[in-house]
């Protein structure tokens, strides 16, 4: 492996090692008794798992396994569930505030784009440090930035919290993913993958369904003050439940405690040597710079994200659109919330298929090859995605009118949230598989692209809506759906064709 490959290796491996690699710190808590060396073979001073070892996460039992995604995917819909609380905030936002409905907007937009920069920055971290430490630092940053958001008497510090907020909030999301594989081999992490992926876009539809409720009946400021809470608890969650998983971490750990048990400082890992000879503000520069690098250079990458891209912004465009259709219905702020339960279904419907037909599918056709497929299988359900999100802003547009029953617009929504999930977890999946080393900046890419989308579309959302109509608007993003049906379809047959050709490819 060269040298740029090394500086990403610790935080996104994702083929035969289970897509991301495991940290170090809770090992000794698991084990009253002294940790028996595990010298390698090659080199009995270098500390390696054994085979059968209880401190590999790859062999904790699954219990413990699953309580760790539960924990990481309820926080990560924690955090992006804070991007869209603002949505149903704005007039008691621009009255307390004394702000202009734009700028109130900007309350989402500035949120996610700080979801986008994060990653950017923030991936090395696990590396040198393992993912408990990230989580617990910014999980306790995110918590106390809450409160300038939610106790704000001015729209400077409203909006520059949000930002920071959703910077801090990113490196939790950036990590969270490497976790999860760091518990499961390749072929046994697909169910698992798509619960975490699913968790960041449900997040969004959560947020004004009990954001509607907490503003019908309260203020704008307790939608943020729950949101302290959720942290709060979730922040406790992680502290109690979610140890270290992160591998090269793990043995760091334990070749310390052999170090102080036996008084032998001989004792080492890989890691720690690579380590050593790696700089975090240059390894930061190159993983940053990567980002950019792979968008220019790797034309697959460049229009998977972009295809993410739009469709989340189409999603946080529904933010601005939904509350203008139904108020032909005289929604009042609780009823627009929960007109996003829609999205929801469908979401939640797009893990259904997941796990009942992909999962299953691409197990199988482990086992008949008898090693991984080629990355373009994992684009197979963002071809029915590909179908499914036009599909459903035609709907949409076209049952938006007044004289139409307020459910059309709700069931239009369905097929998008359901369409979405599925391309969503299809281009993250193909990321990991793809570009193996380099993926976390690929998935830095991804993030990037995606989240100036998500924060650039609900601005002009409203001035679209009143030039076109809300029926033209849907109906003009459907077009624009409709245009990249065939990109995962061409992917999949030239694929191949086109990997060959790239620099930074591995699959």
């Amino acid at each position: 492996m060269n040298r740029e490959g090394e500086l990403e290796s610790g935080t996104a491996r994702s083929s035969e090692d289970g897509g991301f690699r495991t940290p170090a710190s809770t090992l000794q808590n698991m084990n009253e008794k002294p940790i028996e060396e595990s010298p390698s073979k090659e080199d009995p001073k270098r500390v390696e798992f054994k085979e059968n070892d209880p401190g590999n996460p790859l062999l904790w039992p699954s219990w413990k396994k699953w309580m760790i995604i539960i924990v990481i995917s309820t926080t990560s819909t924690m955090v992006t569930c804070t991007s869209s609380v603002v949505s149903t905030a704005y007039q008691g936002i621009e009255r307390d505030l004394g702000i202009s409905h734009e700028v109130a907007i900007l309350g989402l937009s500035l949120f996610v784009l700080g979801l986008g920069f994060g990653p950017i920055f923030l991936g090395p971290f696990s590396e040198f440090y393992g993912r408990r430490p990230v989580y617990l630092i910014s999980l306790t940053v995110y918590f106390l930035f809450g409160f300038p958001v939610a106790f704000a008497n001015n729209a400077p510090v409203f909006l520059i919290f949000r930002f920071l907020t959703g910077c801090v909030g990113s490196a939790f999301l950036t990590v969270a993913g490497g976790s999860i594989s760091d518990l499961y081999a390749p072929q046994d992490s697909f169910f698992p993958m798509a619960i975490f992926t699913s968790s960041p876009p449900l997040g969004p539809v959560i947020g004004p369904v009990f954001s509607g409720f907490i503003v019908q009946y309260t203020t704008w400021r307790w939608s943020f003050r729950v949101i302290i809470i959720w942290s709060f608890v979730q922040l406790m969650f992680v502290i109690a439940l979610a140890p270290e998983t992160y591998a090269p971490h793990l043995l760091i750990d334990r070749a310390r405690k052999i170090r102080k048990e036996t008084g032998d400082d001989s004792y080492y890992t890989q890691h720690e040597r690579e380590l050593a000879e790696k700089s975090l503000t240059k390894t930061v520069a190159i993983s940053s710079s990567r980002v950019f690098l792979l968008l220019a250079l790797e034309p697959m990458l460049f229009l998977l994200c972009l295809w993410c891209a739009i469709l989340l912004g189409i999603l946080y465009l529904f933010f601005e659109l939904f509350p203008i259709v139904f108020a032909k219905h005289n929604f009042n702020d609780f009823e627009n919330g929960l007109s996003f339960l829609g999205l929801g279904v469908g979401v939640v419907s797009g893990v259904i298929l997941m796990k009942f037909w992909y999962a299953a599918r691409y197990k199988k056709l482990v086992e008949k090859l008898g090693e991984k497929p080629a990355p373009e299988t994992r684009l197979s359900p963002a071809k029915l995605g590909a179908f499914l999100c036009p599909i459903s802003l035609f709907i949409f547009a076209f049952t938006s009118y007044r004289n139409v029953h307020w459910i059309g617009p709700i069931i239009g929504s369905i097929p998008f949230g359901t369409g979405f999930l599925l391309i969503y977890c299809s281009v993250f999946t193909f990321i990991t598989d793809n570009w193996k080393q380099y993926a976390a900046s690929g998935m830095g890419a991804h993030s990037f692209l995606r989240s100036i989308f998500a924060g650039a579309f609900p601005l002009f959302a409203v001035q679209m809506a009143n030039r076109l109509s809300t029926t033209g608007a849907a109906a003009l993003l459907a077009g624009l759906n409709v245009l990249v049906v065939p990109l995962p379809f061409v992917f999949a047959r030239y694929g191949p064709r086109l990997r060959a050709k790239s620099k930074y490819s591995q699959g």
